[in-house]
């Protein structure tokens, strides 16, 4: 596993969740929500200088196909790439939302008072997924911003 702090990012239409791991890619933490707008100023600015990668969450069907969210997830994804230079790759998020949600109700929040964080654990979601698969392949996990669309265009 290589060490460093990694961001994930749960794209919506409305919001954007963050998280970030510690330096040895082991804990995932909630990093904030913010709207989702064209200035990424505000988001660009919480994401800690150290970190090495970026995984954004590539909505998916689930039988692994495309969506509507799809194309906007990864415009998104190539926009952060350029404004923070770094490393972007999409990760499969199918089921974070959904997994968040049990999350939430498990500790008996409702749907409206998790509202804002819902995003949060879904990008929490993304970086445990991402983490757990570079541990167990020690491949860099899912695909760069460039490979996806040579290979969807």
């Amino acid at each position: 596993m290589r060490p460093g702090r990694r961001v994930a990012i749960d794209f919506g239409q409305s919001r954007v969740g963050l998280a970030v791991s510690d330096q040895q890619a082991i804990l995932a933490s909630p990093l904030g929500t913010f709207p989702n707008s064209d200035d990424l100023s505000e988001i660009i600015q919480s994401i800690p200088e150290d970190v090495i990668e970026v995984y954004v969450g590539l909505p998916t069907s689930l039988k692994g196909g495309k969506t509507a969210s799809t194309s906007s997830a990864v415009a998104f994804a190539s926009q952060m790439q350029k404004a923070l230079n770094l490393p972007v790759r999409l990760v499969d998020e199918r089921l974070t939302t959904s997994l968040s949600h049990a999350r939430m109700r498990e500790i008996g929040k409702s749907q409206r008072e998790s509202k804002g964080f819902i995003d949060q654990l879904a990008a929490v979601a993304i970086l445990e997924s991402a983490m757990t698969a570079e541990r167990l392949t020690g491949q860099i996990p899912g695909v760069s911003v460039e490979d996806w669309k040579s290979q969807n265009d």
